[in-house]
């Protein structure tokens, strides 16, 4: 008896044919190239968004590309500190990390939420293996200096922020051993570096993606946040920028708050020979293969 076509699939499947054959001259662009990627924000406490996020990852892996993760963990690391009755100091945007602090950020960043991010890849068909700064002495951090609340007044006292610190160097000697090995192993980063004392410190996660898309060369570094990307004045998403427009705008308050160090992160990795670097929207689906794989892209590219 004759089978008939529903119209409706057929028009999905014409489309995703006419969307792979537009991805093809992308797919051969970044086949072999090293890609730095860090997750965090809305995307990483929503389920749904992780699991595309993990399936998307393997996907990259499966096209010949080598993905790194680095990820964040800040909503996590604040819900277990109220849990424990450990209450959060914030100066400058910067979590203050005492001693109880930092045990709860390792917990968090290296167990709790690394491990979720595996198992999330593992179980879309890829071969994550979770790593914190601290494996074969990968990230090594040097400590903040004090930081000043910003007030009007002179005779405010200087604020030690504790164990937080920024990237001093990066050995990513393991890092390359695992992408490029025929397994085919995605490395999922956490943020706690080591010190020459040997003490832990808790890395920003931008930063720490940053060095190390600079020390692999990478030839792209994301950055998934909460907003589209980078905007103008008039709030429209800004499709590229140069490092002296970064600069710019920085200086003339055209962006604020946590996308200073965003940018800031971004020109330093171009700076550095990453190529480019994304600010795009997590949130969004598919905003990495959006990126990517199409002509439009998703997000603000630095270069």
């Amino acid at each position: 008896m004759p089978v008939t076509v529903d119209t409706n699939s057929l028009e999905m499947a014409k489309h995703t044919a006419f969307t792979l054959a537009e991805a093809l001259p992308y797919i051969q662009r970044y086949a072999g190239e090293t890609l730095v990627i860090k997750f965090g924000g809305h995307a990483m406490v929503s389920a749904a968004l992780s699991d595309q996020f993990a399936r998307d990852v393997v996907l990259l892996k499966h096209l010949g590309i080598h993905p790194v993760i680095v990820h964040g963990g800040g909503p996590q690391i604040g819900t277990l500190l109220e849990r424990l009755g450990i209450a959060s100091q914030f100066e400058d945007g910067l979590r203050v990390t005492d001693d109880a602090t930092m045990d709860v950020v390792e917990m968090v960043l290296s167990g709790a939420v690394n491990k979720t991010i595996v198992r999330a890849i593992n179980k879309a068909g890829g071969r994550a293996v979770g790593l914190s700064g601290s494996d074969a002495m990968l990230l090594k951090a040097k400590k903040l200096g004090p930081r000043r609340r910003k007030t009007d007044s002179a005779l405010e006292p200087l604020i030690d922020l504790g164990f937080v610190g920024e990237p001093e160097s990066v050995d990513a000697t393991l890092l390359n051993v695992l992408v490029t090995q025929a397994e085919g192993f995605i490395p999922v980063l956490a943020p706690v570096g080591v010190g020459e004392d040997g003490a832990r410190y808790n890395i920003n996660a931008d930063s720490a993606a940053g060095a190390v898309a600079a020390a692999l060369g990478a030839r792209r570094l994301f950055l998934l946040t909460d907003v589209a990307g980078v905007l103008d004045e008039t709030g429209q998403l800004l499709r590229a920028l140069d490092r002296p427009s970064v600069a710019e705008m920085i200086t003339q308050g055209t962006v604020k708050g946590g996308m200073i160090p965003k940018l800031e992160t971004a020109a330093q990795a171009v700076t550095e020979g990453v190529e480019a670097a994304v600010i795009l929207d997590g949130r969004a689906p598919h905003a990495l293969l959006m990126e990517l794989f199409t002509e439009h892209g998703s997000g603000t590219l630095i270069s």
